[in-house]
């Protein structure tokens, strides 16, 4: 008997716990206002790398780290309409930061030295 309660409670513990994991693995927001871009693979013809990098955004500032050294970078950040966007920028230790001035939808490319490219989308809403 004692071990069909326990059953019956993990069950519970598991049906009670399986949508918070779920829903917690598709929500792209953080509680401290940052909100993280996934990063897709656009064009790749090595190893992929884009797990080495990590890009997010608050307010108008995104800012993009990389975990692993990946050479010379290319970073280019586009209106979703495929304009060119005019953003200031500082190199920090290990990464970037942009400050992007107007709201809108974006778009952020990184383009490896063997010519592989990410991308990450991206809203600026305030």
């Amino acid at each position: 008997m004692q071990k069909h309660i326990n059953l019956k409670h993990v069950a519970l513990l598991l049906g009670l716990l399986m949508p918070a994991v779920w829903s917690g693995a598709h929500n792209i927001s953080s509680m401290d206002g940052y909100s993280h871009i996934m990063i897709k693979e656009g064009n790749v013809q090595g190893a992929p790398k884009g797990s080495s990098i990590q890009a997010s955004i608050y307010g108008h500032t995104l800012t993009v780290s990389f975990t692993e050294n990946l050479g010379q970078v290319a970073v280019e950040i586009t209106t979703a309409t495929g304009s060119y966007v005019q953003a200031d920028s500082v190199i920090t230790p290990n990464g970037l930061q942009f400050y992007i001035p107007l709201t809108g939808d974006y778009i952020v490319t990184f383009t490896l030295p063997n010519g592989d490219e990410y991308y990450g989308e991206f809203t600026i809403t305030d």
